[in-house]
């Protein structure tokens, strides 16, 4: 299985959170983050996107096909996000586009075991893999926008 994690790109700030949009920037963010990626998702991804509007926006920027699934929104934690994706017990691949903390808690969890504060910045992809021979969870991939 593939767990995609993409965290939204930059928003502006706004009262309610989770009617934030993107800023300009967070756009180009978003658009260069998708064209990376685009190619090299496999087939048949399911991707999971908070009901936040940075975050569908941020998917946007990839597919309009995508399920808004409130346990991948800004209340979400790590164990809600895995449970959501089907981690260990599905095949096939997931990206999630959400929020910190709980992305990086989520990376943490997958590298060391334990839901730490990790950072992840705005419109980043970690990709993590695992097979049913090897349950433990691989890094493939790191990468922030500013780098594409």
């Amino acid at each position: 299985m593939d767990l995609i994690l993409w965290r939204h790109a930059e928003a502006a700030d706004a009262v309610p959170d989770d009617a934030r949009p993107l800023t300009d920037k967070g756009r180009r963010q978003a658009e260069h983050m998708a064209r990376f990626i685009a190619s090299r998702l496999p087939k048949n991804t399911r991707i999971l996107v908070s009901p936040a509007l940075r975050a569908q926006q941020t998917a946007s920027a990839l597919t309009k096909h995508f399920t808004t699934e409130p346990k991948v929104g800004t209340q979400a934690t790590a164990k809600t996000a895995l449970a959501a994706a089907g981690w260990a017990k599905d095949s096939g691949s997931v990206l999630i586009v959400g929020h910190q903390p709980y992305l990086g808690e989520l990376a943490a969890l997958l590298m060391t075991g334990h839901a730490e504060s990790w950072n992840m910045k705005k419109g980043a992809v970690w990709w993590f893999t695992r097979t049913d021979d090897d349950p433990q969870a691989n890094l493939r991939l790191v990468i922030a926008p500013d780098l594409l």
